[in-house]
């Protein structure tokens, strides 16, 4: 009779035991459902991913890049006061299209003619430039973080906005491009014109590989925040940069009447820069106005490994690693670019732009 006395006491411990194991269970599943619950996407953080296909630094299209995320190259990251959207991209690897350089960046799914009203703008900043490259290569150490680019033609680029570091300064420069629409079929001689923000142009260039100028006073720092707003309307763009702690600064381009139709139109910068190496061509006389224009945003690495012998503005000699993305992202040799906010307009004039991608995906 006293062994049945234990009974109860025995299921009692056997539910305990239940208790305890289903317990421990739930204990092991909930942080995996905390975790997908904290998952920031980029298209929450900027809610205009659906104009845009984002091209990876691996040269491939991810398309629309709606709750999308790839740890080497496209994710979000929270600076402990906001949310930010990480674009990376090594100086070497797969690239898209016929560039030599990688880029993570989004490219417009829609052209326009810039007869039309057009709108983009952007708040950013730079965390990294390439650790390496030849100083008198003007494209090392340098950053495109906004596009408009030409879905036609020699698909040339009437808007680059730069940002360029030389190692060991603090400061770096911001400056805008503005490159020819080639008359004739031959695209090779094509040269830009580059126009200063704050700091130095894209001439600026160090007089041996590893010296460097002096740093700019008027600079922008890693890590420092600074906006642009692009607005194209009736041919003209016109920009507007700026930035906390630094003048504003506006400036426009006519985009359908070129000022560089003759030889004699070269300007003297373009002179020094690109007619020695046998860019020296002139635009055709109406420009872009006869081309589809789309927007680009995000971080088109000018940094690349190629040799400055092949061309002493574009190829900057860096280190890659032989491509290897980890490698250079260990030390230093990618770019990477955070964006806070952007919103794009473009008119319902504006029609598809699958025929660029087709071509250069």
């Amino acid at each position: 009779m006293r062994s049945i006395s234990f009974l109860p006491s025995l299921l009692a411990l056997f539910a305990i035991f239940l208790i305890s194991s289903c317990s421990d269970t739930t204990a092991e599943k909930e942080p995996a459902v905390e975790d997908a619950a904290q998952t920031v996407y980029a298209s929450g953080v900027i809610p205009f991913f659906d104009h845009w296909n984002l091209i990876l630094g691996d040269g491939s299209n991810a398309g629309p890049a709606i709750d999308f995320e790839q740890k080497d190259f496209f994710y979000t990251t929270n600076d402990g006061d906001e949310d930010w959207v990480v674009f990376k991209a090594p100086n070497a690897g797969d690239t898209h299209g016929t560039s030599n350089n990688t880029r993570t960046e989004l490219a417009q799914l829609k052209k326009w003619s810039p007869l039309t009203d057009a709108k983009l703008n952007a708040t950013l900043k730079v965390m990294n430039v390439s650790a390496t490259g030849d100083a008198r290569v003007a494209a090392s150490h340098s950053v495109v973080v906004g596009q408009i680019h030409s879905a036609d033609g020699h698909e040339n680029e009437p808007l680059k906005i730069f940002y360029k570091k030389f190692p060991g300064h603090t400061k770096g420069s911001v400056f805008w491009h503005y490159e020819i629409n080639t008359a004739g079929e031959d695209n090779a001689k094509r040269w830009d014109f580059s126009t200063t923000v704050w700091g130095n142009d894209f001439s600026v260039v160090g007089a041996e590989e590893n010296s460097y100028p002096d740093e700019p006073e008027e600079g922008i720092a890693l890590g420092e925040e600074f906006s642009y707003e692009i607005e194209v309307k009736d041919g003209i763009m016109t920009l507007k940069f700026s930035s906390p702690g630094h003048e504003t600064k506006s400036f426009s381009k006519n985009l359908i009447e070129s000022e560089y139709t003759t030889k004699a139109d070269i300007p003297e910068q373009t002179q020094a820069l690109f007619v020695p190496i046998g860019q020296d061509g002139v635009e055709r006389e109406n420009a872009y106005s006869e081309e589809g224009l789309f927007f680009k945003l995000g971080a088109y690495n000018q940094t690349n490994g190629k040799s400055p012998e092949v061309n002493r503005n574009w190829c900057s000699g860096a280190e890659t690693h032989g491509g290897d993305v980890r490698k250079q992202y260990e030390d230093g040799n990618y770019a990477e670019v955070w964006f806070k906010t952007g919103s794009i307009f473009v008119s319902d004039d504006a029609i598809s732009n699958q025929g660029y991608f087709t071509k250069n995906d």
